[in-house]
């Protein structure tokens, strides 16, 4: 079965990280600060901070407006990986729905978007992330993905069913740099 090279995830994912870094607005940020040079700078920059109406919408801004993604929206925020939901792709994006993170242990949530565990956060949201733009139906022909967290996460057929790292998935959205596939539970990385 076909997987991806870790060397190219990694590649793509920096690329499209380094796009993400090239246009803001730091005044119209409230989170507004003065660089090294006396220069305003704003935490909230790149291509996720970009207003625009009239594009298709791109798999950041297709969470932000779902009610069922806030969780996992919040937590992209708190990982600092807003730009990286926003290159140009394609990406596929195995989104937690809020009552799969609900479903974690009372407590992991909160514990994870404290400042102190973004490095984890960040671990835990790149395993469910990998480049391409596979449907449901191709995404049969997998055993396994390789994640942007450079870890591979098993791909399972069950009765007729697709479940990622044991993630079902229940539903997928097309979006301008790729797919949705909204999952049923939290994915959670061997490491």
């Amino acid at each position: 079965m076909k997987t991806i090279n870790p060397k190219t995830l990694w590649s793509v994912l920096c690329a499209g990280l380094l796009f993400a870094a090239c246009k803001s607005d730091p005044k119209t940020s409230p989170e507004s600060t003065s660089g090294s040079a006396g220069v305003p700078v704003s935490k909230e920059q790149g291509q996720a901070f970009v207003e625009d109406d009239e594009s298709t919408p791109n798999i950041l801004n297709i969470a932000v407006k779902s009610a069922d993604h806030s969780t996992l929206v919040a937590a992209v925020q708190a990982a600092d990986l807003e730009n990286a939901l926003v290159n140009a792709g394609p990406l596929m994006v195995f989104a937690p729905t809020n009552a799969a993170f609900e479903a974690l242990p009372a407590g992991t949530v909160e514990d994870l978007l404290k400042p102190e565990n973004k490095d984890a956060l960040a671990n835990i949201l790149k395993y469910h992330v990998t480049p391409g733009n596979y449907d449901k139906e191709f995404l049969k022909k997998f055993k396994k993905l390789g994640q942007a967290n450079n870890q591979d996460v098993p791909v399972e057929v069950v009765d007729g069913e697709v479940f990622i790292g044991g993630a079902k998935i229940i539903a997928s959205v097309p979006a301008s740099n790729g797919i949705i596939h909204v999952v049923d539970k939290v994915i959670l990385p061997p490491q």
